[in-house]
């Protein structure tokens, strides 16, 4: 099968993990960029990574590169592409551009010409171009300014991969899919250890867990841009599919275990785990992380705590922090403890010290996930920032 170039953003910060991933899926020379990964592989591949990949947020197919000085160069290299080949002009579209370094003024004019590139494309051979669709467009292309060159791709995935097809009952500034899968594997979480999110909202962390420890692929619930438009054969498609869902467990009891002190959100949780069919695989509880006690004797815990949200003045937030860690040191022996968070005042509020400190970026929030060891012994011996 002929060999060929894609790229997978990613939540910055993912990226060696990202890279570990691509290549136990078969991917070649996976080689990192901020926020992403790019790859090389057969068409088989990239069904494959769309399905399975649990970190990426899209698998772009690398279509052409070349120098450009203009938008007129813009223009020219996205009017040389066969997208007659990929998708029907009756099929609604979305051109997004990014640049580093770029030299041109406008980024909405560059969008514009590369744009105008591939509809006249259409409209000359084919006597037809697609419409513009900025919302939820058929088929996406992706354009890359670089200093000096301009890359373009046909998005395969089509809705973000994180987007896992299940999940409809939403809370307030949710944890996206992949950032939570990528902050289980920096936790080393197996499904052999108990797994406990004390503010588990809607239930993110917990889905991700139930999925991974049954091997279903992220994304079996969902459908592609790849099955519609592309060069990739549906035989190919159809194969990837069908040996991710004869890997696929049914649902069956398993260590994770997720709370919440707000009522609404955890039906909200139980709604999604519904809906994935992982209500019997997945442990819930109504109750105050700083009163409750753990599920099991040790284990891992992940939260995504407030940011200020919920919780309301910064004064309230510290002595939510300070109650936080006084409840992990008298309670949570045994536990290896995991919190993202924005906020600076978190590690320096907790009254512990932390084992490890990782950078990640939620969205455009930069963030740190602080991990706390909490082993037996004198309090005084665990605390510090």
């Amino acid at each position: 099968m002929q060999t060929e170039r894609f790229f997978c953003p990613c939540p910055r910060g993912l990226e060696p993990l990202l890279v570990e991933e691509l290549s136990g899926l078969g991917a070649q020379a996976p080689k990192t960029f901020p926020g992403g990964v790019a790859f090389r592989g057969g068409w088989d591949i990239c069904a494959r990574v769309n399905l399975e990949s649990r970190l990426a947020t899209r698998v772009l197919w690398h279509v052409d590169s070349g120098l450009y000085r203009s938008e007129d160069d813009l223009y020219g290299l996205a009017y040389e592409q066969r997208w007659e080949d990929w998708f029907d002009p009756r099929q609604s579209m979305k051109v997004h551009v990014t640049a580093i370094k770029s030299p041109l003024k406008s980024l909405n004019f560059a969008t514009l010409r590369v744009k105008d590139g591939v509809c006249d494309r259409f409209r000359n051979r084919m006597g037809a171009r697609p419409s513009i669709n900025t919302t939820d467009p058929s088929v996406r292309v992706h354009a890359f300014l670089g200093e000096r060159e301009l890359t373009l791709y046909l998005d395969t995935s089509g809705t973000p991969l994180y987007k896992r097809g299940y999940k409809f009952a939403k809370v307030e500034a949710p944890l996206k899919e992949n950032l939570a899968a990528g902050i289980l594997r920096i936790a080393g979480w197996t499904p052999d250890q108990p797994l406990f999110d004390p503010m588990c909202g809607s239930g993110t962390f917990l889905l991700e867990a139930a999925q991974i420890a049954l091997d279903r692929a992220p994304g079996l619930g969902r459908r592609f841009a790849l099955e519609t438009s592309g060069p990739c054969p549906a035989k190919v498609w159809k194969a990837a599919r069908e040996a991710a869902e004869a890997r696929a467990q049914p649902a069956r009891p398993l260590q994770i275990f997720g709370a919440d002190i707000d009522a609404d959100q955890l039906v909200r949780a139980e709604q999604n785990l519904a809906a994935a069919g992982l209500s019997e695989a997945v442990k819930l509880r109504c109750e105050d992380v700083l009163l409750g006690s753990p599920p099991a004797a040790s284990g891992v815990m992940v939260a995504n705590p407030p940011y200020g949200v919920r919780l309301g003045e910064a004064e309230q937030l510290l002595g939510f922090y300070r109650a936080l860690g006084d409840a992990l040191k008298k309670r949570y022996t045994g536990w290896r403890c995991l919190f993202l968070s924005s906020d600076t005042a978190f590690p320096k509020n907790m009254g512990l010290r932390t084992s490890r400190r990782v950078p990640l970026w939620n969205g455009a929030l930069e963030c740190r996930i602080y991990e706390y060891a909490i082993v037996a012994g004198k309090l005084d011996a665990q605390t510090g920032a």
